[in-house]
């Protein structure tokens, strides 16, 4: 790292549910994911140019295929940066791994810019909602406790708090009591990142920046009763961070994308 680098924010994108397919025409509710994703690292590159990390957060593929998963790395080598890939209700774990893996994109604790980030696997095999076992709680836990003078950035797929869309109540996580118990213990404890919801989440609990991001395809609406999806432009979230732990972000939207979207549908 340059001495320009180590002056400057850590630059960090996060990409969420591109719900990629085996097959390159495959779309959601209309949209073809692929040229959805292709739209909205195009729009970064325009508007923030170069992350130095990419945190590509669940739902990576439709289908959990192996050529989903390679499709999304392909694309993300256009970043110079490093990328790190959780899965979420719809990926299939084995296959994530076993690309992620190709790309060295597996990796669950990244220190840099003088903050670290840890990736959590809530995803249930077979299920909507999420959950974080055991095992998680433990690496989450002692990771936090080998490295309290580090400001972190935790995310996970499924949201832990409740959210204005009445329908997501029952698929966010379900065991979030025990997963608040735990980042309470840690201060160093900046930010709870997340996807899933497919629209902009911002709130604070206890001093701690709680945060959602719109899909690079589909987007929910906000405050709805029943499934319900908005024709809101794909987008990404943006980080600057400070080795001091303040740091800004920003959600954008590919808005010259055009697509047609099945507003009709009952669910995805």
């Amino acid at each position: 790292m340059t001495l320009k680098e180590i002056s400057r924010p850590l630059r960090v994108l996060q990409l969420t549910d591109p719900h990629l397919m085996a097959d390159a025409d495959g779309a959601l509710l209309g949209v073809n994911t692929r040229d959805s994703l292709d739209a909205v690292i195009a729009q970064v590159l325009k508007s923030h140019g170069q992350p130095d990390l990419i945190l590509a957060t669940g739902d990576l593929a439709q289908d959990g295929s192996e050529e989903a998963y390679r499709a999304l790395g392909g694309r993300l080598e256009v970043f110079t940066g490093e990328t790190a890939w959780i899965a979420g209700n719809h990926d299939e774990v084995a296959n994530l791994t076993k690309v992620a893996a190709r790309y060295a994109a597996n990796r669950r604790h990244i220190i840099r810019g003088g903050w670290q980030f840890i990736l959590l696997d809530s995803s249930v095999p077979g299920k909507v909602h999420g959950e974080l076992a055991p095992s998680e709680m433990e690496f989450l836990a002692e990771t936090l406790g080998r490295n309290p003078d580090l400001p972190a950035l935790v995310t996970l797929h499924h949201h832990p708090v409740d959210i204005s869309a009445d329908w997501m109540r029952e698929i966010g996580l379900r065991n979030r009591e025990n997963f608040w118990q735990v980042i309470d213990r840690f201060p160093q404890v900046k930010v709870v990142l997340w996807g899933h919801i497919h629209q902009t989440f911002e709130r604070q609990r206890k001093g701690v920046h709680l945060l959602a991001t719109p899909s690079t395809c589909i987007q929910f609406t906000s405050g709805s009763r029943n499934f319900s999806v908005d024709d809101l432009a794909p987008g990404y979230r943006w980080f600057e961070l400070q080795a001091s732990g303040n740091f800004t972000t920003e959600v954008c939207r590919a808005l010259e994308f055009e697509f047609e979207l099945d507003q009709t549908s009952s669910g995805y």
